[in-house]
């Protein structure tokens, strides 16, 4: 008789509540993270940004095409297409179907191709080829929303500002530690009680740690490094 097939070690599910013994302490649990996703990708603007593209223009341009991709992919993009042009006159001098061809895996990227051309012809015919460190600039580009301008001022201009993206929504939410319905919300309700120190690095950490540990659906809580002070408020099950 054949003997039984070993069963896979597999996630175990809970609904069961995990005791929440500490107080919550956003630079404390924002430490913690900072370990905890040493083994994984970093966010992508970020990861540009390691590899030199710094630029203000760059790192919009990143930001584009990373609106509804995922990262692996929105970085593969990005790269392409800096392989092609880096600068606004660069890539001013290229035509969108170039451009197109580029950022192809990218969601939506036919739009995004004209964004990023008109973009690029208006900064380098009206601020002198230099996309300034402006938040009525940015914000005045079509199609440039309050996240993707908040993540250039602090990852490319060094100005504290919280990228508000849909980790940082969920997460900060469910710790307990804002209660906003939206991103937008959220953003502002960060803007009151998060120290300004944290204020770049929040999107940086919590990217990572929103894909690999805190998911939307089934977060590993059992090892999440703050556990002990997380409200998990809206989590239903857990691993």
């Amino acid at each position: 008789m054949e003997a039984s097939p070993r069963p896979r070690p597999s996630s175990r599910v809970s609904s069961a509540p995990l005791p929440v013994t500490e107080p919550f302490d956003v630079g404390v649990a924002l430490a913690r993270i900072e370990e905890a996703i040493a083994p994984f990708p970093k966010a992508a603007l970020f990861e540009l940004h390691d590899d030199g593209f710094t630029s203000a223009f760059e790192q919009l341009v990143a930001c584009i095409l990373s609106i509804r991709t995922r990262d692996e992919v929105s970085l593969v993009c990005a790269r392409r297409f800096f392989a092609l042009a880096r600068t606004p006159a660069e890539v001013a001098a290229l035509d969108v179907e170039a451009i197109d061809a580029a950022i192809a895996d990218s969601t939506f990227h036919e739009g995004k191709a004209a964004q990023i051309h008109a973009i690029a012809r208006e900064v380098a015919e009206r601020h002198g080829g230099t996309l300034p460190c402006d938040e009525a600039v940015l914000l005045g580009f079509r199609g440039v929303g309050p996240k993707c301008a908040n993540l250039v001022l602090g990852i490319a201009c060094g100005e504290p500002r919280i990228g508000v993206d849909i980790h940082v929504h969920r997460i900060s939410n469910r710790w307990g530690y804002v209660q906003a319905g939206t991103p937008e919300r959220s953003l502002a309700a960060l803007e009151r009680v998060l120290p300004r120190e944290h204020w770049i690095d929040i999107n940086r950490l919590l990217v990572p740690f929103g894909k690999h540990v805190c998911t939307t659906t089934l977060p590993r809580c059992s090892t999440c490094p703050v556990r002990d002070m997380c409200r998990r408020v809206g989590v239903a099950g857990h691993r």
